[in-house]
């Protein structure tokens, strides 16, 4: 089980530390000739089954084509009511400057987006597109990954049913799905699943061969498994055998599983699958444009902890209607109080004992990070690099796909985060003016 590589959760593993890391401009695919030819030559061709599909600078190729190495299955988009942007591109907007976290020197944002390896950017403000470019594999009409961002949305549809009176917070996950009874969700609640305040039995670290992320991945390997194999064959399967270390609600844990496991009561509960859950309660009413799409596993399980694949534009419109208060295309789509609760953020005590060096004074709320700055910003985070930001006083929503080299967000944050904060202040200052 040492170097199993599977579908989705291998997104989340980096293995480029050992070789020299290219830039953005040197690492762009169109440099390469993956995939191209009919066949393609064999040292163009990427695989999933083999690994290299996601081996950098593979991956800046991969992540705008995940449907080409995986099983998924699609989210449908609007068929009628689509939305229409209207865009004010503001060219100062690349000239602003920051100061990177743990840095005396400025930067440009403009700069700040080959720092990060972004494919695709977009910043609104008061719903209006002021800022939109994409680079490399990526274009106006694709589709990328949105890793962990994709735990988001499955957070908010199990927050949206909660205040919505179908889900009890205060009810076990057992309750929903009693084949938990006896793992480690048998007596955690649905609000700390939300919260990731469980008490799990379970590593994410990619560089342990024995961490329990690599069972996890082999569960949800969609591809034939090893002769010798005897372990779960599909991710519920997998999360029917997760053991508890500890006490629940105690401390804030960033683990997919509880996404999944979240993922599994949702579908439970409305009787459908959760893509088509997700086009119901999100995709259809935003007016989106372009449908999006899930990695699947081995049978038929959408990845809630990372498997979305949407378009830059569409997912934007989900980022606006969270910051007006659930109200997006002439209709409210999300409860306005759910917004509200998110807004105000989890526990930062349970958040702190997690120690994230970047992030002090955050909290974690249904699945959305919350800065607790002087904005009230929150956000969704994905490795490498994607990312919605909403700031509520500058009424601004940027949207990032991207495609750094390393998976965690802690090489991003330095360049991206005061960078947010100084578009915020901008448009401020622009509004006054």
């Amino acid at each position: 089980m040492k170097k199993i590589l599977v579908c989705l959760i291998l997104v989340m593993t980096q293995m480029s530390y050992a070789q020299k890391v290219l830039t953005a401009q040197q690492s762009d695919p169109k440099n390469f000739n993956w995939m191209k030819g009919f066949p393609p030559a064999k040292e163009d061709i990427l695989s999933a089954i083999d690994g290299s599909f996601f081996n950098f600078p593979a991956l800046r190729y991969s992540v705008c084509h995940m449907r080409e190495f995986f099983p998924t299955v699609n989210v449908a988009s609007a068929q009628e009511n689509r939305y229409t942007w209207v865009s004010k591109l503001d060219k100062n907007i690349d000239k602003i400057t920051f100061t990177p976290l743990e840095s005396k020197e400025t930067m440009t944002w403009e700069a700040s987006l080959q720092k990060n390896y972004t494919d695709g950017i977009i910043v609104l403000h008061k719903g209006t597109i002021v800022y939109e470019k994409y680079f490399g594999e990526l274009d106006s009409q694709g589709r990328h990954a949105l890793m962990s961002v994709s735990k988001t949305l499955t957070g908010t549809l199990g927050g949206m049913l909660v205040a919505e009176g179908i889900l009890d917070e205060h009810k076990k996950c057992s309750d929903y799905i009693p084949e938990l009874k006896t793992s480690a969700f048998g007596d955690v609640t649905i609000r700390q699943v939300l919260d990731m305040t469980t008490a799990l039995q379970y590593s994410e670290d990619y560089s342990d061969p024995n961490a329990e992320v690599w069972a996890f991945s082999a569960a949800g390997n969609p591809f034939p498994k090893p002769a010798n194999y005897n372990g779960p064959t599909n991710y519920y399967d997998y999360l029917k055998t997760v053991k508890k270390n500890g006490k629940h609600g105690e401390a804030f844990g960033y683990k997919t599983v509880n996404t999944d496991v979240m993922g599994w009561i949702i579908t439970k509960v409305m009787n459908k699958p959760l893509a088509q859950i997700l086009s119901e309660k999100f995709w259809q009413p935003l007016g989106t444009n372009f449908d999006g799409y899930y990695q699947i596993d081995g049978a038929g399980i959408a990845f809630a902890g990372g498997g979305f694949n949407a378009n830059l534009r569409d997912l934007a419109m989900f980022g606006e209607m969270i910051r007006n208060n659930g109200y997006f295309n002439n209709k409210q789509i999300l409860p306005k109080n759910l917004v509200e609760e998110i807004k105000k953020g989890g526990s930062k005590q349970a958040f702190a004992k997690a120690d994230y060096k970047l992030l002090k004074g955050w909290s974690y709320k249904d699945m959305w990070w919350v800065t607790n700055n002087e904005h009230q910003a929150f956000m969704a985070r994905g490795v490498h690099g994607q990312a919605i930001y909403v700031d509520p006083k500058a009424e601004m929503v940027i949207v990032r796909f991207a495609s750094n080299p390393v998976a965690s967000n802690s090489a991003n944050d330095p360049y991206s985060l005061p960078a947010y904060d100084a578009v915020a202040k901008y448009l401020l200052n622009k509004k006054e003016n």
